[in-house]
């Protein structure tokens, strides 16, 4: 028998067979993936308005997503009270590193901000404050060179007039297409927050998801008074590099804000929500003179920090 005649035993196709039913498909209602987000944490899935709506934090589980820079200091300063600092001030590559003058018109282009630090002076419930905000959506908020001389600049000036300074940090690290000059802004801004504490003013930093590498080995770690947001990541390296580098198994949870708080690194976990209410009552705690009805304490259960 040759392979002609096995293939003259086959069943011959039935175009009509096995075809799928799309009618019942074809009649359910189109729901665009961009209307809901599912939480990493909960797996639910969440209405991105409701998300939206809740300052991005999950409604279910209380987790708090990142966002980004401008939306931060909406939801945190008074408002029309923010003035911006070196907003024209832009990386180049100065080591001509392979890729990075392409990878900074991406970034630019997708975050729509110059740097991935946003620096200016500001109120809070009426007091007046220099305040930063890292931003994870530009190269994740990895610290270059112009983003030490801005950090550096705001405590400059916070030194000259007095002022507090407030600092929400999210950040991958050093950037490492900048070399040797960007760890050199560990050390640059570390000696501005000295000057500024040497001169008696206060200096608070906000821990967010994730505040790791350089940026956390320096101004990050180095505030009076140090908060974070719930579930943030707080490392110098991360924790599979430890597990590899030591050949163990870390505890649950480890450098997270609330393993950190525990061991004494942090000093309290705020959520989101609560966050401009505790710093205003801090900067009032530390000599800031709010508008009247701002911060009044009419001395209810619960008011003191």
């Amino acid at each position: 028998m040759n392979t002609s005649d096995i293939f003259n035993f086959l069943k011959p196709k039935n175009e009509l067979e096995n075809q799928e039913d799309t009618s019942a498909v074809q009649n359910q209602p189109f729901i665009p993936n961009e209307l809901w987000v599912k939480c990493p944490c909960c797996k639910k899935p969440v209405l991105s308005s409701d998300l939206n709506d809740n300052n991005k934090v999950c409604p279910n589980c209380g987790y708090h997503f990142r966002i980004a820079a401008r939306q931060r200091l909406e939801i945190t300063v008074d408002k029309g009270s923010f003035e911006e600092f070196d907003s024209e001030m832009v990386s180049e590559n100065k080591i001509d590193f392979p890729d990075y003058s392409r990878k900074l018109k991406n970034a630019r282009l997708n975050s729509g901000e110059n740097e991935s630090v946003i620096t200016g002076r500001a109120k809070i419930g009426g007091c007046d404050v220099v305040i930063g905000v890292m931003n994870s959506q530009f190269m994740m908020g990895s610290m270059g060179t112009v983003t030490g001389e801005k950090v550096t600049r705001s405590f400059e000036y916070a030194t000259q007039n007095r002022l507090p300074v407030i600092i929400f940090t999210v950040s991958g690290g050093a950037r490492m297409q900048e070399g040797i000059l960007s760890l050199m802004q560990m050390a640059k801004t570390s000696g501005a927050v000295k000057l500024h504490s040497d001169a008696g003013l206060l200096y608070i930093t906000v821990l967010t998801d994730p505040t790791t590498g350089g940026v956390t080995a320096s101004f990050a770690m180095e505030g009076d008074i140090i908060l974070s947001e719930p579930g943030a990541l707080i490392a110098f390296a991360g924790p599979r590099v430890i597990e590899q580098t030591i050949r163990q198994k870390l505890p649950k949870d480890f450098q997270s804000a609330e393993f950190l708080l525990e061991k004494g690194f942090v000093d309290r976990v705020v959520p989101r929500c609560k966050m401009r209410e505790t710093l205003t009552k801090l900067l009032v705690l530390h000599g800031g003179k709010p508008e009247i009805n701002e911060t009044e304490d009419n001395g209810k259960e619960g008011d003191s920090l």
